[in-house]
C-alpha cells in the first residue's frame, strides 16, 4: 500500500515536473518539435524513396530473367534453359522433357554470313507442284547469287483461282530457318525497300526458260545490283535438269524435302486420312488427271459424248493463255499425250493383277462425267474412296475454294501409299514420284501410255485376248515402277528429257551403287 501511495505520488511529481517544465521552455520545446517532425518526414520521403528504387530495380531485374529466359528457349544459354517459368508450373509436361528433346527441338543452323548483293521477288505461276518446284529453284538461285530471298507470292490468277498465301500451305518459320546455313529469307522486304516497290520503283521480268545458273550470274547479278530489288514474274522450269553442280542439285532437294513442309492443320489431316486409309490393310493412290480443266487443256476427248466435246472445246478457247486450240484428240490419245480414261485405267490395274479388294484413293479433282465415266472402274474396285467420303464436311470447310491446300493433303496421301499410280505425267505426278524415289524407291507404276492405248485397242476389239494383254502389260512396267536410273538427258530439248523432280538421282545414289543405276 505504501509503495503504492509513492508511487502515485511520484508519478503526480513527474507530472508536475513536466508541466513546469513545458511552460518555462515552451519556445526552445516548439522549435524542437518542428525539428523533429521535419527530420521524420524527411526520414520517411527517403524510406519511400529507396523501396521506390528496390520496387523498381526488381520488376526490371525479373522482366530481363523472363526475356533471357524465353530468349534461351529459342538460342540462348543453356544454362537458362534449365529454369522453371513463371508461367508454367515447374511439373508441366513442357519442363519435365527430356533434354535431349528440348535441345533438338532449338537447335538451328548456323546464319551463314554473306554479303547482300539485293532482294529478290518471286511470283510463282501454275498448280501447287509447279510452284513447289519454282520455289526450290529460287531458293537455289538466291543461295547462288548471294542475295536475300522473300517468301514467295503463290499464283492466284489461274484457273483454280485459289487465294491461299504461302503461309496457309507451308510452314514459313519452318522454311526460314531451316535455310539460314544456305540463304538469307524474309517475309517481307524491309520498310524502305516496301515503300519504294509501293511505288513501284523495282524492275520485272521473267527469267529464261531451262536456264543453268551461269545465266542468273550473268544475266540477272546485274539487274539485281543496279535496282536493289528485282521481281521474277514467271519461275516454273527455269532452272536446267542437267549440267548443273552436284551442290546446286543437293540443295534443290534439300528445300523440296526438308525444307517445304505442309501446315501442322494439313499435316493433321493428312494424317488422319492415311490412317483411316491403314485400318483396311494396304492403299494404292490413284492420281486420275480425267478433270474438266485437263482435258479442256489437252484437247483430249476420248469416251467423251458429242456434247461434253464441244464443252471442253469451248472452254479451251475461253483461256487465251492456253495456247493450243485445235487438237486431234486421238492422234494425240495414239501418240500416248492424253491421260487415261477411267474405263482403260481399270483394264491396266486389272492387267497388273491389283487385288479387286484394294482400297483405291482417288487423288484428284472432281471427274469429268461424275459416276458414269467412274462405273466401269468402281465396277472392278469396289473400294474407291476420295477424302471428302473418308472424311466430314466440317474437316474439309477450311479447305474448300482452296484448291492448292486440297492437293496438299492428297500429296501427302500420294507418298504415303502402298502404291502410286498416275494416269498422266503433270506436276503431281512427277513431283511425287521423284519424292518416292527419295524415301527409298516406293512402287510407283510409270504408265506407257502410247503402248498401253494400243494394247487396250487391240483387245476392245478382238486381236488380243486377255492372258496376252494381261501378260505385255506386265511386261512393259517391269522395269518402270520407280526403280533406280539416270535421268534421260535430251541436248538442246529440255522440255522432251527427265524432269529433275521426277527423278533427282544426285540426290539418291550412293557411292557403292552404280550397279543398282539402269538408264532404261
Amino acid at each position: 500500500m505504501l509503495k503504492l501511495e509513492r508511487s502515485l505520488r511520484g508519478s503526480e511529481y513527474g507530472e508536475r515536473h513536466l508541466g513546469l517544465k513545458s511552460h518555462g521552455e515552451g519556445k526552445v520545446g516548439g522549435a524542437a518539435a518542428a525539428a523533429e517532425k521535419i527530420k521524420g518526414a524527411m526520414m520517411t520521403r527517403s524510406r519511400m524513396k529507396l523501396w521506390m528504387i528496390r520496387a523498381t530495380t526488381t520488376v526490371l531485374l525479373w522482366t530481363c530473367v523472363v526475356q533471357l529466359t524465353a530468349l534461351g528457349e529459342m538460342w540462348g544459354p543453356r544454362v537458362l534453359k534449365g529454369w522453371p517459368s513463371c508461367f508454367t508450373p515447374s511439373d508441366s509436361p513442357a519442363t519435365m522433357k527430356p533434354s535431349s528433346a528440348v535441345e533438338q527441338k532449338i537447335v538451328l543452323p548456323p546464319k551463314r554470313i554473306y554479303k547482300n548483293n539485293g532482294y529478290l521477288m518471286v511470283s510463282c505461276n501454275g498448280g501447287l507442284n509447279q510452284m513447289r518446284a519454282a520455289i526450290c529453284d529460287m531458293v537455289v538461285i538466291a543461295r547462288y547469287l548471294n542475295v536475300t530471298l522473300i517468301v514467295p507470292e503463290l499464283d492466284k490468277t489461274s484457273f483454280w483461282n485459289d487465294p491461299s498465301e504461302f503461309q496457309d500451305i507451308f510452314d514459313v518459320d519452318h522454311f526460314i530457318t531451316s535455310l539460314r546455313d544456305e540463304v538469307r529469307i524474309l517475309k517481307e522486304l524491309p520498310p524502305r525497300l516496301k515503300q519504294r516497290v509501293e511505288f513501284g520503283m523495282y524492275y520485272s521480268m521473267p527469267p529464261v526458260s531451262w536456264s543453268d545458273i551461269s545465266y542468273y550470274k550473268n544475266q540477272i547479278l546485274p539487274l539485281i545490283q543496279k535496282h536493289k530489288v528485282l521481281h521474277l514474274n514467271k519461275t516454273d522450269s527455269r532452272l536446267a535438269n542437267n549440267g548443273l553442280p552436284t551442290d546446286i542439285q543437293k540443295l534443290r532437294c534439300r528445300v523440296n524435302y526438308a525444307a517445304l513442309k505442309f501446315t501442322s492443320q494439313i499435316e493433321e489431316l493428312g494424317n488422319r486420312v492415311i490412317n483411316l486409309l491403314r485400318r483396311n490393310g494396304p492403299f494404292l493412290v490413284l492420281h486420275l488427271r480425267y478433270e474438266m480443266d485437263m482435258l479442256a487443256f489437252s484437247g483430249c476427248t476420248h469416251g467423251c459424248s458429242v456434247e461434253e466435246a464441244d464443252e471442253l472445246t469451248r472452254m479451251r478457247y475461253a483461256y487465251p493463255w492456253w495456247k493450243e486450240k485445235v487438237i486431234n484428240s486421238e492422234l494425240k490419245r495414239k501418240d500416248g499425250l492424253c491421260p487415261l480414261t477411267p474405263e482403260e485405267t481399270a483394264l491396266v490395274l486389272q492387267a497388273l493383277d491389283i487385288d479387286h479388294s484394294t482400297t483405291i484413293y482417288i487423288a484428284a479433282g472432281e471427274i469429268y462425267g461424275g459416276a458414269r465415266r467412274m462405273a466401269g472402274l468402281t465396277a472392278a474396285y469396289p473400294n474407291v474412296v476420295r477424302k471428302e467420303t473418308l472424311l466430314e464436311p466440317s474437316d474439309l470447310r477450311f479447305f474448300q475454294n482452296h484448291s492448292s491446300q486440297m492437293a496438299a493433303l492428297d500429296y501427302m496421301v500420294s507418298l504415303e501409299s502402298d502404291i502410286f499410280v498416275p494416269t498422266y505425267d503433270g506436276n503431281m505426278a512427277k513431283v511425287v514420284e521423284g519424292h518416292r524415289r527419295y524415301l527409298g524407291f516406293r512402287r510407283t507404276f510409270l504408265l506407257d501410255r502410247k503402248l498401253i492405248v494400243e494394247l487396250i485397242d487391240r483387245y476392245n476389239n478382238g486381236s488380243m485376248g486377255w492372258h496376252e494383254f494381261s501378260s505385255s502389260v506386265k511386261a512393259v512396267h517391269a522395269n518402270r515402277m520407280g526403280n533406280p536410273r539416270r535421268r534421260t538427258v535430251i541436248t538442246d530439248r529440255p522440255k522432251e528429257e527427265d524432269y529433275f523432280y521426277s527423278n533427282p538421282y544426285e540426290c539418291l545414289m550412293l557411292p557403292d551403287q552404280d550397279e543398282l543405276w539402269s538408264s532404261e
